[in-house]
């Protein structure tokens, strides 16, 4: 792999990363930018003990431009356009997040009274393109690419662990309008959070009053291994399964058999027996009612500096659609207390995705 560090025109570092080691990086990007917009503001809200960010600057970030390839700013730049790329071809790349919801560039931050504190929200935000390719999907990548892919993940999980402030990096994609997305193109994110996220916490504190044998989430493996009925699919070194309790209609986990805190602990050959498996869950996913399936895929990883034995890295991936034209919207009981209500039984789920797997 090739690893090739460049800038864009307001500062912003883009890393291209290379299956050839003579791939030309030097394009320079021709564009006129604004100055980067300073880091968000943290405010802190009491009765949950939650940091929430504030990013007014997100209000103009690019939304849904025209769906083909000329609009597009993933895209690789040409002769005639110039976009967040320069280089008029990629494998894959890793970019600041123009919009980005933390950074390191610092404005001026000011006490909004009541019970709240405020802090600058230090970190950064990365776009990770999957492939130059406008019209695919990370379904779609070979096995090759997802590798290629992963070790992009793993190291930028390392670079970003090491940024004065970061305490979690998070790992993510999100795809389908459904979801939400603001660009078609075949990426993900990442976030390098300045505190623990809540969801992590949770995870981690039950790990820590857990009483079996081993680690909280080995024994939750072992248990869906031993089980099976829940199995979605497995090779010698990962396990895909949907939880007994899951939340969302199709929601699957995927797990390796080895704990390990994060992606950049990941050995070669476990980096390498996921990609068959993960593109076969995601495969499963769009076959199961014959329309593309809305994801999130989220990526837990331990903490930077806590906790880090009790974590395990997996993947949790869902999706909001129930059924051909219905879906799971987030009313009243999940979006004001929490309390989830899932249509689907999570055994009924994990045997509709078995079975397109397994076709």
């Amino acid at each position: 792999m090739k690893r090739t560090i460049t800038h864009l025109a307001d500062g912003r570092e883009l890393i291209y990363f290379d299956r050839r080691d003579d791939a030309d990086r030097s394009a320079i990007d021709r564009r006129p930018l604004e100055p980067r917009p300073v880091a968000s503001e943290l405010r802190y809200d009491p009765l949950t003990e939650e940091w929430i960010a504030v990013a007014g600057h997100r209000q103009t970030r690019t939304f849904q431009p025209a769906g083909t390839a000329a609009e597009c700013p993933l895209c690789p730049s040409s002769d005639t356009r110039s976009t967040e790329i320069p280089a008029y071809d990629y494998d894959v790349v890793v970019f600041e997040n123009r919009f980005p919801s933390f950074s390191g560039n610092f404005g001026t931050y000011h006490e909004v009274g009541g019970l709240s504190q405020v802090r600058p929200g230090v970190g950064r935000c990365e776009v990770v393109c999957f492939t130059s390719e406008h019209s695919s999907s990370f379904s779609r990548l070979s096995d090759a690419q997802v590798g290629l892919v992963m070790e992009a993940w793993a190291d930028r999980t390392a670079e970003l662990s090491g940024i004065e402030g970061v305490e979690q990096v998070f790992v993510f994609e999100n795809r389908g309008e459904e979801i939400g997305i603001t660009l078609a193109h075949p990426h993900g994110q990442i976030y390098a959070y300045p505190y623990v996220t809540p969801r992590t916490r949770l995870q981690l504190g039950a790990a820590a009053r857990h009483r079996g044998p081993g680690n909280l989430f080995a024994d939750v493996l072992a248990a869906e291994r031993a089980t099976g009925t829940r199995v979605v699919a497995a090779n010698e070194l990962w396990t895909a399964f949907v939880p007994a309790a899951a939340r969302w209609p199709f929601e699957v986990h995927i797990y390796p058999h080895r704990q390990v805190p994060d992606l950049a602990a990941l050995s070669e050959a476990e980096r390498a027996a996921f990609a068959p498996l993960y593109t076969s869950v995601l495969r499963a996913f769009d076959d199961l009612f014959g329309v593309v399936m809305p994801y999130i895929s989220a990526w837990h990883q331990a903490p930077v500096r806590q906790d880090r034995e009790l974590a395990y890295l997996h993947l949790e991936l869902f999706s909001i659609r129930r059924a051909p034209g219905k879906l799971k919207y987030l009313a009243g009981s999940e979006s004001a207390m929490g309390a989830f209500v899932n249509d689907v039984l999570p055994e009924e789920a994990a045997r509709m995705l078995r079975s397109q797997v397994d076709h």
